[in-house]
């Protein structure tokens, strides 16, 4: 059990029959009344963010969430398939589990699968990866001042901006938090 007053980010709890992770918090001491925790709360299964005061002596549940390091093998249309790195066992994952966190990670490279109860609800990519550039327009040689961007889809198919000097070829780094250029490799 975790109580309010012990609150820090990143923490999951079971509140109201949901899982949420703690993305905020702050405690607040009014000068009249009792102090509460103001937090920002994210569900983990479906990404919705709330709102929510606590006071400080109030207990949750903290939730067990399980990471375990796989393989993205393929995807064959409707399924992502991906192995286990210790006992080799596969799972498949539909659309729905995955939303758009692979648009960034090519076949055969590692993942991190988060499940709460066996039940996945969530694939964490890499920080960050390296990826070629398949389309994007010329490069301009010598505009690299100006900080002007144009867009290039990379060899996932993902599209994202990149300065214009960047060329079809080119190998970039690339933060999948964000989903920004960093630097060409």
């Amino acid at each position: 059990m975790v109580s309010a007053g012990d609150f820090k980010n990143g923490i999951t709890i079971e509140f109201e029959g949901n899982i949420y992770q703690i993305i905020e918090f702050q405690h607040v001491k009014p000068g009249k009344g009792a102090a509460f925790v103001r937090t920002k709360l994210k569900n983990i299964k479906n990404g919705g963010v709330i709102e929510k005061s606590f006071r400080p002596t109030e207990k949750f549940p903290q939730a067990r969430i399980d990471r375990k390091d796989m393989q993205y093998l393929y995807n064959d249309g409707d399924l992502y398939h991906f192995m286990d790195n210790e006992s080799y066992e596969q799972i498949a994952l539909s659309k729905d589990d995955i939303g758009d966190s692979l648009k960034f990670v090519k076949e055969n490279e590692s993942v991190r699968v988060c499940s709460h109860n066996g039940s996945v609800f969530a694939v964490e990519p890499p920080l960050s990866v390296e990826l070629e550039v398949t389309d994007t327009e010329p490069g301009l040689k010598g505009d690299t001042a100006t900080g002007a961007t144009k867009p290039a889809i990379v060899e996932t198919g993902a599209q994202i901006n990149v300065p214009l000097f960047v060329n079809i070829g080119d190998v970039l780094q690339i933060d999948t938090r964000t989903g920004e250029y960093v630097k060409r490799v």
